[in-house]
């Protein structure tokens, strides 16, 4: 009795170390996979052009010092280029005038900063710009109607722009909890595979939805903590984390991240499953996806994301390897 029980203990310690081994092997490969796409990464990102070098401040005038003074604390300067969001945009023929002579520029025109202006006289807004649109179009407004109708003409600024929007997020969160919530259960009652549930035998899906757990809470973060530092993001987005402050560089390194895990997820699926299978995992997957980065992008707001992004994780990857085991 006591070399049966000897055998089963050796069996069941020679099945742990080969699990141990499975899983140590898959790490291998998806750290291996992410070295490689990083290093490409690194490569892609080595040829970003960091401007022209700012001129010494000893031969600077006095305009271009207090040029630089504003664009330090409002982002952008003289020279800077907008898109037309609003309907439109009224243009003054002078500062704080009597009898407007006035123009319009229209949703989706590009417009260019021509002149800058403080006028401690006026009560609603101290600061008036001068936009143009071309020779002929060019008026005054002042900034802060100016910033509701505009957005920086790049298309990193404009995405932020559209993902920021107050309606637009509590009409996603809702629509992607209702349909991600329905999705799983669909799916789950067809006992298809799904992450966390019935997942495949590949760590990408995981490694995925971990990575947005803690990209959304990283962005909460940010938009708490370092909302200066955002607000300049938007105004002079880059994609090159190296070029970037550390925190986000971090941000925009996991959405790269993002990217090459979610590629290599979709990779994986298509290899393993069939056809059918395949797609329903991955909208299964994309569901989920989408609920967690409302959960966490919400919750870190009122703090309580950063101890469910622990809890998330540690469940997660605890889930994967019992299922793959």
């Amino acid at each position: 009795m006591s070399n049966a029980k000897r055998k089963m203990t050796k069996g069941q310690h020679h099945s742990l170390q080969e699990r141990l081994r499975d899983i140590t092997d898959r790490m291998s490969r998806v750290v291996s996979f992410l070295i490689a796409h990083f290093s490409f990464l690194i490569l892609f990102t080595a040829c970003y052009n960091h401007g022209q070098l700012t001129p010494d401040a000893w031969d600077l005038t006095r305009q271009q010092l207090d040029s630089i003074s504003f664009s330090t604390t409002h982002h952008y300067t003289q020279s800077y280029n907008f898109l037309v969001r609003a309907d439109h945009l009224p243009l003054a023929d002078a500062i704080m005038p009597q009898t407007f002579d006035t123009m319009y520029v229209t949703r989706g025109e590009r417009i260019v900063v021509a002149d800058i202006q403080m006028v401690p006289a006026d009560t609603i807004d101290s600061v008036w710009v001068k936009v143009a649109r071309d020779q002929i179009t060019q008026g005054w407004i002042r900034e802060s109607e100016l910033l509701q109708g505009v957005s920086p003409d790049d298309p990193i600024s404009q995405f932020i722009d559209f993902f920021s929007d107050t309606h637009l997020l509590i009409f996603l969160a809702f629509v992607t909890l209702v349909g991600g919530l329905y999705a799983v259960r669909r799916l789950l009652r067809r006992r298809a595979y799904i992450v966390h549930f019935n997942d495949i035998d590949s760590p990408y899906p995981t490694l995925l939805v971990t990575l947005i757990a803690c990209s959304a809470t990283l962005y909460a973060s940010i938009q708490m903590f370092g909302a200066e530092s955002w607000r300049h993001f938007y105004y002079h987005p880059s994609l090159n984390p190296f070029a970037l402050p550390f925190h986000l560089g971090c941000f925009v390194a996991s959405v790269w991240a993002i990217i090459v895990v979610a590629l290599a997820a979709a990779d994986d699926t298509i290899h393993r499953l069939q056809p059918t299978d395949a797609f329903l995992y991955l909208l299964g997957l994309g569901a989920v996806c989408a609920v967690v980065y409302v959960v966490f992008s919400v919750s870190t707001l009122y703090y309580v994301g950063y101890l469910l992004l622990v809890c998330y994780v540690v469940v997660a990857w605890y889930r994967y390897a019992n299922l793959s085991s």
